[in-house]
This record gives structure tokens, sequence and C-alpha cells, in this order.
């Protein structure tokens, strides 16, 4: 995994500020494979509850994750009881690691 402690602190207290301490916090994409560079960071958040204002929610966090790490590009999927099954999220819980 290419993401520091500190890096992933700032992920999870973001996530727990927005969504509440039991959204759980996925890194997947390029940044799980340690023989990549660069790339995005790319998250999948699973909410055990609905989430209403899905866009404004992805918005804010993208947002304020890139500013906190320094301009970053920051990918944001949100899946909560109400998201259809799709091939990313399947992709992002095969192969994401939680933070």
């Amino acid at each position: 995994m290419r993401l520091d402690k500190h890096t992933c602190q700032i992920i999870q207290e973001e996530v727990a500020k927005q969504f509440g301490i039991r959204a759980v916090v996925r890194l997947f994409g390029s940044r799980t494979d340690d023989l990549q560079r660069g790339g995005d960071i790319d998250l999948l958040i699973e909410l055990d509850h609905l989430l209403d204002h899905r866009t404004k929610a992805y918005c804010q966090l993208s947002s304020r994750l890139s500013i906190q790490l320094g301009g970053r590009q920051v990918d944001v999927l949100i899946k909560d009881p109400s998201s259809l099954p799709s091939p990313i999220y399947n992709l992002a819980l095969q192969t994401g690691i939680v933070l």
C-alpha cells in the first residue's frame, strides 16, 4: 500500500467527521500496488445507513481530502444500502485495503 500513516489518519478522520465512525474506508486502485508509482487516491466509503444528498457528500469529502493532502487527486465512491450492484463496487470490495 502506497499511503503513509499520516495520510491514512487524515482520510479516516475526515470520513468519520462526515459519515460517522462506523463508515468503512477502503483504498483500491493503483495505490494498493507497491510496484506502481504516482496515481490518484481511490476510496470506497461503505455506509450502513442511507445517505441523503450523495453528490454533496461526495464533493465535500473529495475537496476536503484534496486540500488536506496537498492537492492530491482523490476519487471517492460511496456505497450505502440503497446502492445498486456495480462492477466498480465489486472491484473495490474484492481488491481494496481497509484503512
